[in-house]
């Protein structure tokens, strides 16, 4: 059943040509909250992927190419009980403004989208979406960054570098940043993360370093085999991420359950797994995961 109407979308294409100016009016409308309430744990929906050239999921190579679809994806798994807020590059999240779909929402601006998947410079990362200012401008609630730390690739440093000035500016506004980081290489031509615990350990420990104030950083970690290990590598808050689509989705979500309960874990942050589960289900797979997170949800 789609969740946003063909009027709808045509309200937001007609907002975009003859008004403008009506997205950054519709973020400026809309009700913020908090950061932490109640439980004091966070579920964020991720979908920044594809500003990267990042259309993937699973062995569909063109899954989130739709925009009309990831957005009504999005707006359902928006509107289930749980979800605190939505992940995203700017025009995603001008989209959902629009639509009005961000009221009481935690919203969270992807800043480096540069390093495009397959490119030869993918690790030279460059900070070509949302930048401090203008998410303190827009009001935008949470600011994220993806941290790729390959030792044989010169490309890492301009990325550690841009990352280091952006956790500066934000601690300055008081912006919360969290740091997506991983230990990667080439293989066949291709980054691969290194998802051994070592590895999360090592890149954990090299972006919590970054700028010369880690007060407004959290970690956003992927789950791995002895993931206590990895969060007595840290004192900063730290929501999981959810990875690509794959694999029992039971079984990851009994994964995402054990690490859930490690101190310092706050939450989730997922996109593809959710969005685009194998059965189809977005609300139960949505339903899912806020029951992981939110433990007195019913």
């Amino acid at each position: 059943m789609q969740t946003i109407s063909e009027d709808a979308f045509a309200r937001l294409r007609d907002l975009r040509a003859h008004t403008p100016n009506g997205i950054p009016d519709a973020l400026a409308r809309r009700t913020r909250r908090h950061l932490l309430r109640g439980d004091g744990r966070l579920f964020i929906v991720a979908a920044d992927h594809p500003a990267r050239g990042a259309l993937a999921v699973g062995a569909n190579a063109t899954a989130m190419a739709n925009r009309y679809e990831l957005l009504d994806r999005l707006a359902l798994a928006l509107s289930r009980p749980g979800v605190d807020g939505v992940l995203g590059t700017p025009d995603i999240i001008d989209d959902l403004a629009g639509l009005g779909l961000l009221d009481d929402k935690i919203v969270v601006g992807s800043m480096n989208r540069g390093g495009l998947r397959g490119a030869s410079f993918e690790l030279d990362d460059r900070y070509t979406a949302y930048d401090v200012p203008s998410m303190v401008a827009q009001g935008i609630d949470f600011a994220k960054t993806l941290v790729r730390v390959d030792l044989s690739d010169a490309g890492t440093i301009a990325t550690l570098e841009a990352t280091a000035r952006a956790v500066d500016a934000a601690a300055n506004a008081r912006l919360p940043i969290m740091l997506e980081p991983f230990m990667s290489n080439r293989v066949g031509g291709r980054v691969v993360n290194d998802l051994s615990a070592e590895a999360v350990i090592q890149s954990t420990a090299i972006a919590s370093g970054l700028g010369n104030s880690s007060a407004s950083t959290w970690m956003k970690l992927p789950v791995v085999e002895n993931m206590e290990a990895v969060m007595e590598a840290t004192t900063l808050p730290t929501l999981l991420l959810g990875g690509d689509n794959g694999g029992d989705p039971q079984q990851t979500f009994a994964t995402w359950e054990r690490a859930l309960a490690l101190p310092g874990v706050r939450g989730l942050t997922v996109g593809r797994t959710l969005l685009y589960p194998e059965d189809g289900d977005v609300a139960s797979a949505v339903d899912t995961a806020a029951r992981l997170v939110h433990r007195d949800l019913d």
